[in-house]
C-alpha cells in the first residue's frame, strides 16, 4: 500500500496570535481540503493531527493503482490547496502553503473502526520513511521514495533531488519531488494491471521493427505501417516494442486519436504535443505559454519562430500574436505544419525520437498533412515514425524509400494455438474447443470468446485452468468478434448494459463527470457499476488526474455499444451531453466546441449546434485545417436550415454565408463562394439589413472578378461603397473601393482604378479600422501587410499607363511593407507585382530577380505561383532562354484557380505563352494558344488584355510569309484602338513598331518611318530602352 502525509507547513508560527476561532477558520478548510482530495482517489483517511492528516492507498479499500492514487491525491491537494491560499491572503493575510510525504511498501494496518474517517492503525517502516518524505518536502511540494516511483513510472512526472540521510535509516535513500501528471493510461497499460495475455507469433515483425530502429537511430529517418483489421493485434506488437530494452535512450511520443477525432483538425498533433510539452488539462494559458516557451529555446533558440503556431495549436495566444493572427490562412497552414516538423526533427537531433500515431484511419486532413511534411523530411534524421491502421486507409507513402508496411494477418493456427494454451489451460477436454477456435486466428476475437465461455458458465475455473461443463457440439460460436462482443454485452446485467450503452454515447473517452450528469444513478450505483464494467474489461480507468475518465478497452467494444443504441435513445443521450459539458466545462467551452458541435448535432439541438459549428469553424480555420472548416460550415447551415425562419436565424444564415469566405478561398473556391453571397445577398434585401448587405456585395465583387464576371464585380462594389458611404462604416468603404479598384483594374479601366488605390491607401494610413476580410463584424486590428496590397495593385497600374517612375515607387514601397510585416504571402506577391513593373519596362535583369526571389519563397512549400511563374518565363522569354520559359509558362496556365488573379489574367498568361512558342518556332501552338486568349478576354469584356493578346496575335501573323498583310494589320489596329482609348501607352508603342515593322517588309517605307518614329519616340519618353534597342536590330536586321 501507499501512505501519505500531508501538514500546513510552520503552522504554528503562522496561527500565532490568533483567538481559536480565528485559526479553526483558517486551518479547518486546508484540512478538509486534503481529506476530500483523498477521498476523491478512494484512499482512507486514518489520522487527523492537528494541522495535517495521514492517509492510505490501498486499505481498507484494496487498488492495485493504490501508489498512482496516492500520488494524484496529493497533486490535487496542492491544487486546491494553492487556489484557496488565494482568498485567505485577502480574507486573513497569511500565506498557506501545505507539503506533501509519500512512501510505499508492507504496513502493519489495524481496523478500529468502519467509516472512512474512523482510524486505523498503520505502523512499520514505510510509515515511518512516508512522515520523513513530508518533513523533507518545501511548503507548496510533494516528495516521495524510489520505492514509490517505481509503482507510478509513467503515471506522474518527477524531478529527482539525489540521495538525502534519513533518521533511523543507515543509508541515504534516493529522494523525488512530483511535479505534475503524466500521460493518461492506455488500454495496454490497464490491462497490465490485470496481466496480459501472452505475445504470441510476432517474432518476425519485432525484428522488422527492431531493424527499423537500428537504421533510424544511425540518422536514416524511418516510417513503418503495421496494417491490419480491430482485433489482430496492432496496439500489442506497439507496446511490446516500445517495453524492449532496445530503445533504451529514445524519447517516446505518442498520440491517438479519439472517437469524435476526425471533426477535431490536428487532435492527435495536439495530443501529442501536450505530452511532450507535459500540459496538464488545468493548466492557464500563462502556464502552457511558459511550458512550451521554456521547452522550446531551451532546445534550440532558433525555434523562437514556430512559437506562435505552436501556441495556437494549444489555443494559447503568443504574447504578442498580431502579426500571428494576421497572417492570411494559407501561410498560417504552412507556418504550422512546418513547426511540427521542425520541432520533431530538431528533438530528434539531442536523441533518438519513437513516434507513435495509432489508428490512422480515423485521423483528421490536417494531421494527415503533418504526417506527410514529417514523412517528407525523415531524411538523415533519428526518428522512427510507427503507424497502425486498418486495411481501408489509403496514404501516399508507398514511393517513400524510407517507408515499410507490415500488414499483420490472424495469428497462424500454431502462435493461435500457443495463446489459446495459455488462455483456456492444458486440460485435454479443451482439445476440441481449441481446435475449433483456432482457425479465427484474431487474438482479440479469442480472448472475447473465452470470455463469453467463462461468463456463460460454459468454461469454469481460472484463468489458464478452465474446464468445459458441456459437450463441444453444444457450444455456439459467433462467426465474428462484433457478434462476440454483442452477445457479451446482451447478457450483461440490464442496468450495466444501460450504463455501457450511455457511456458509448459520450464517446471512447468518457469523463466521470460528464456520465455522472447523464447516467441517472446515485453516484455509489454508478461506482459499483462501473465497477463491474471494468472488472468485465468493458472499460478501464484512463485517467485519475485531474479527473476520473474511463475508456472502452477497444474501439470495437465502444462501437458495437453505441450501435447497440435505438436513435431516439442516442439522440436524447447526446443532448444531454451538450447540458453536461456546459455545466461542467462553463468556463472552457472553447476547448470543446467540436465535441460540442458533434454532440449537439446528433442531438438536433440545432440552435447550439448552430453556435458551436460556428466555433469549431473558427477554431479550425485558425488552425488552418480549412477541409474540417468547410465541413463544419455546411453543418452548421444545415442545422440552421432546421430552425424557424425568425429575423435572427436569417441574420445568422447571412454570417455563416459570411465565414464561407474564410474557409473556401485559401482552397480556392471562388464559385462556391460567390454562391454563398448570392444567398446571402437576397437575404439581406429581404430583412433590409443594408449593413450585411453592404458586406456581401463588397465580397461579391471580389469572387465575380476571380470568375471574370467583371461588370457584375463594378456594379457590386459600387453599390457596396454606397451602402458604406450611407452607414459612415469606414472599414466597409475601404474594402469597398479597394474591389471596385480591382474590377476597374479587371476590365482595363486604368485611369479609374489609379484613383481608386490611391484614395484606398489615404483611407488606410490615416488610422482606424482596416479591411473587413472576415467577420460581419470589423476587426479592431489592422494587419499592417494589408497596406502592401493597394501598392502592389497600384504600381501594376501605372506600368500599364506607362508612368514607371511612379509604378516602381509603389511596387517598392509594397515590397517594403510586406518585408516589414514578415508576411509571407504578401511579400511573395510584392516581388510579383515588382517583376511585372520592371517586365513592363523591358528592364529584364531587375524583373529576373524580382521574380526569382519570390518563387524561392514560394518552392520550399512545393507550391507554385501563376504571377511568378508567368512572369519569370515571359522574362526568359524576351532573354533569349526560351526553351527555360516554355515550361514555365505552360505551368502557369495548368496551375490556374481564378480567372483573374492578382493583376494578372489567365488570357495574359496566354498571350505570353503564345509569344515564347512563335520564339521557337512553334507557330501552330503560338496561334492557338493567342487565339484562345483573345477570346477568352473578349468573352470576360478584359479589355486591356484583349489588346494585349491581339498584338501577340497580330505578331504572329505578321511572320506567316503565306499569309497577306491585310490580317497583320488589321489585328494591330483593333489592338492600338482599344491601347489608345485605355491609355496604355507602352501597349500603343508596341503597336506602332510592329506596324512599322510589318510596313517596312512589305515595301510601305513611308508608312514605317511614320509608326517607327512615333514608337521610338514613346519608348525613350517612358525609358523603355530594351524595347526601343530591339525594335531598332529588327529594322536595321
Amino acid at each position: 500500500m501507499t501512505v501519505l502525509f500531508a501538514d500546513l507547513k510552520s503552522s504554528m508560527e503562522l496561527l500565532a496570535d490568533r483567538d481559536p476561532e480565528d485559526a479553526r477558520a483558517i486551518l479547518d478548510p486546508v484540512l478538509e481540503l486534503m481529506m476530500a482530495a483523498v477521498h476523491g482517489f478512494e484512499g482512507t483517511v486514518n489520522q487527523v493531527m492537528g494541522d495535517g492528516i495521514m492517509a492510505l492507498f490501498g486499505a481498507p479499500i484494496a487498488h492495485e493503482d493504490h501508489a498512482v492514487r496516492a500520488c494524484y491525491a496529493a497533486l490535487r491537494m496542492q491544487e486546491s490547496v494553492r487556489a484557496y491560499a488565494a482568498s485567505a491572503r485577502r480574507s486573513h493575510g497569511v500565506e498557506v502553503q501545505i507539503r506533501v510525504g509519500l512512501n510505499s511498501g508492507e504496513v502493519v494496518v489495524r481496523s478500529v473502526g468502519s467509516d472512512l474517517r474512523m482510524e486505523y492503525s498503520a505502523i512499520g517502516q514505510t510509515t515511518h520513511l512516508a512522515a520523513r518524505m513530508e518533513q523533507l518536502a518545501t511548503p507548496g511540494t510533494i516528495r516521495l521514495t524510489a520505492d514509490t516511483l517505481r509503482l507510478v513510472e509513467g503515471f506522474v512526472d518527477v524531478t529527482p533531488l539525489g540521495p538525502v540521510p534519513v533518521k533511523g535509516i543507515q543509508e541515504p535513500i534516493d529522494v523525488f519531488e512530483v511535479t505534475g501528471a503524466g500521460a493518461a493510461r492506455t488500454r495496454l497499460q490497464a490491462a497490465v494491471l490485470r496481466g496480459l495475455s501472452p505475445f504470441r507469433g510476432r517474432d518476425r515483425e519485432l525484428e522488422q521493427l527492431g531493424l527499423a530502429q537500428q537504421h533510424a537511430g544511425e540518422g536514416r529517418g524511418q516510417l513503418v505501417a503495421l496494417v491490419g483489421e480491430a482485433g489482430v493485434g496492432k496496439s500489442r506488437l506497439i507496446y511490446e516494442f516500445v517495453h524492449s530494452p532496445r530503445l533504451q535512450g529514445w524519447s517516446i511520443l505518442e498520440a491517438a486519436p479519439v472517437s469524435y477525432g476526425q471533426a477535431t483538425s490536428y487532435f492527435p498533433v495536439i495530443d501529442l504535443l501536450k505530452g511532450y510539452f507535459k500540459i496538464q488539462s488545468r493548466d492557464e494559458p500563462r502556464a502552457i505559454r511558459e511550458k512550451v516557451t521554456g521547452k522550446v529555446l531551451t532546445l534550440d533558440e532558433a525555434l523562437k519562430p514556430t512559437l506562435p503556431a505552436l501556441l495556437s495549436l494549444l489555443s494559447v495566444p503568443a504574447d504578442d500574436d498580431t502579426e500571428w493572427r494576421a497572417l492570411d490562412p494559407g501561410e498560417r497552414r504552412r507556418r504550422t505544419l512546418d513547426a511540427v516538423s521542425r520541432l520533431l526533427l530538431r528533438e530528434a537531433h539531442e536523441q533518438p525520437v519513437l513516434l507513435i500515431f495509432e489508428d490512422l484511419h480515423g485521423i483528421d486532413a490536417e494531421t494527415q498533412a503533418v504526417l506527410d511534411g514529417l514523412v517528407a523530411s525523415l531524411g538523415t534524421a533519428r526518428l522512427l515514425l510507427l503507424a497502425t491502421h486498418r486495411p481501408e486507409f489509403a496514404h501516399a507513402w508507398s514511393d517513400q524509400s524510407h517507408y515499410a508496411q507490415m500488414r499483420l494477418s490472424s495469428l497462424p493456427a500454431e502462435s493461435a494455438g500457443e495463446l489459446l494454451d495459455a488462455l483456456l489451460g492444458p486440460d485435454h477436454g479443451l482439445a476440441p474447443l481449441k481446435q475449433r477456435l483456432v482457425e479465427h486466428g484474431n487474438p482479440f476475437f479469442l480472448e472475447e470468446t473465452v470470455r463469453t465461455l467463462v461468463e456463460t458458465n460454459l468454461l469454469v475455473g481460472q484463468p489458464g485452468r478452465y474446464r468445459l461443463t458441456q459437450p463441444i457440439h453444444a457450444l455456439d460460436v459467433p462467426p465474428t468478434v462484433q457478434a462476440v462482443l454483442a452477445a457479451r454485452i446482451d447478457r450483461l446485467a440490464p442496468e450495466d448494459k444501460r450504463l455501457l450503452q450511455t457511456a458509448s454515447v459520450v464517446g471512447n473517452d468518457v469523463p466521470l463527470s460528464v456520465l455522472q450528469e447523464i447516467a441517472e444513478l446515485p453516484d455509489e450505483a454508478l461506482r459499483r457499476g462501473l465497477d463491474r464494467l471494468r472488472a468485465a474489461e468493458f472499460v478501464y480507468e484512463a485517467k485519475l488526474f485531474p479527473e476520473i475518465e474511463y475508456t472502452f478497452t477497444h474501439a470495437l467494444t465502444h462501437e458495437v455499444a453505441y450501435g447497440g443504441l435505438l436513435h431516439e435513445r442516442r439522440r436524447v443521450l447526446h443532448a444531454r451531453i451538450v447540458e453536461a459539458f456546459e455545466r461542467i466545462y462553463a468556463d472552457r467551452l472553447a476547448d470543446h466546441a467540436e465535441r460540442l458541435a458533434d454532440h449537439a448535432l446528433r442531438g438536433e439541438v440545432w440552435d447550439k449546434a448552430v453556435r458551436y459549428l460556428r466555433d469549431a469553424v473558427d477554431r479550425q480555420a485558425a488552425r488552418s485545417a480549412y477541409h474540417e472548416a468547410r465541413s463544419s460550415l455546411e453543418a452548421a447551415l444545415r442545422a440552421l436550415a432546421r430552425l424557424p425562419e425568425t429575423r435572427a436565424t436569417q441574420a445568422r444564415a447571412i454570417d455563416l454565408r459570411l465565414d464561407s469566405r474564410l474557409v473556401l478561398a485559401p482552397l480556392g473556391q471562388y464559385d462556391r463562394i460567390l454562391e454563398y453571397m448570392r444567398e446571402a445577398e437576397v437575404i439581406a434585401r429581404q430583412l433590409g439589413d443594408q449593413r450585411r448587405l453592404g458586406l456581401v456585395l463588397a465580397d461579391m465583387g471580389a469572387r465575380l472578378r476571380n470568375v471574370g464576371d467583371h461588370r457584375r464585380a463594378l456594379a457590386a462594389s459600387q453599390q457596396a461603397l454606397d451602402i458604406a458611404t450611407e452607414l459612415g462604416e469606414r472599414g466597409m468603404h475601404i474594402e469597398a473601393r479597394y474591389r471596385l479598384a480591382q474590377a476597374h483594374f479587371a476590365v482595363g479601366e486604368f485611369e479609374q482604378a489609379v484613383t481608386m488605390f490611391r484614395r484606398t491607401i489615404e483611407s488606410g494610413t490615416s488610422g482606424g479600422v482596416g479591411f473587413v476580410t472576415c467577420r460581419s463584424a470589423p476587426s479592431p486590428v489592422r494587419p499592417r501587410f494589408l497596406e502592401a496590397w493597394p501598392h502592389a495593385w497600384l504600381g501594376l497600374a501605372l506600368g500599364h499607363l506607362g508612368r514607371f517612375g511612379e509604378a516602381v515607387h509603389h511596387a517598392e514601397t509594397a515590397m517594403r511593407i510586406a518585408e516589414s510585416a514578415d508576411h509571407l504571402h504578401t511579400v511573395i506577391e510584392s516581388y510579383a507585382a515588382l517583376g511585372g513593373v520592371h517586365l513592363e519596362r523591358g528592364e529584364l535583369d531587375r524583373a529576373r530577380r524580382a521574380f526569382e526571389r519570390g518563387l524561392a519563397l514560394v518552392r520550399p512549400q512545393s507550391a507554385g505561383d501563376v504571377n511568378l511563374l508567368s512572369g519569370l518565363g515571359y522574362t526568359y522569354a524576351l532573354s533569349g532562354r526560351a526553351r527555360e520559359a516554355v515550361p514555365l509558362l505552360e505551368d502557369s496556365i495548368q496551375r490556374e484557380t481564378s480567372i483573374s488573379a492578382m493583376g494578372l489574367g489567365l488570357s495574359v498568361r496566354r498571350t505570353r505563352l503564345a509569344k515564347a512558342y512563335l520564339s521557337i518556332g512553334r507557330r501552330d501552338d503560338a496561334l492557338t494558344c493567342a487565339r484562345s486568349a483573345v477570346e477568352l478576354s473578349t468573352k470576360h469584356h478584359e479589355r486591356a488584355n484583349q489588346a494585349l493578346a491581339l498584338e501577340a496575335l497580330a505578331d504572329i501573323t505578321a511572320c506567316d510569309d503565306t499569309a497577306g498583310p491585310g490580317d497583320a494589320v488589321d489585328l494591330y489596329a483593333r489592338s492600338l484602338a482599344l491601347a489608345n482609348e485605355l491609355g496604355m501607352r507602352p501597349l500603343v508603342a508596341h503597336c506602332r513598331a510592329g506596324l512599322g515593322t510589318l510596313h517596312r517588309r512589305i515595301g510601305s517605307r513611308g508608312e514605317s518611318d511614320d509608326h517607327l518614329a512615333a514608337a521610338a519616340v514613346m519608348y525613350r519618353e517612358m525609358g523603355m530602352t530594351y524595347w526601343l534597342e530591339g525594335r531598332e536590330r529588327n529594322v536595321n536586321g
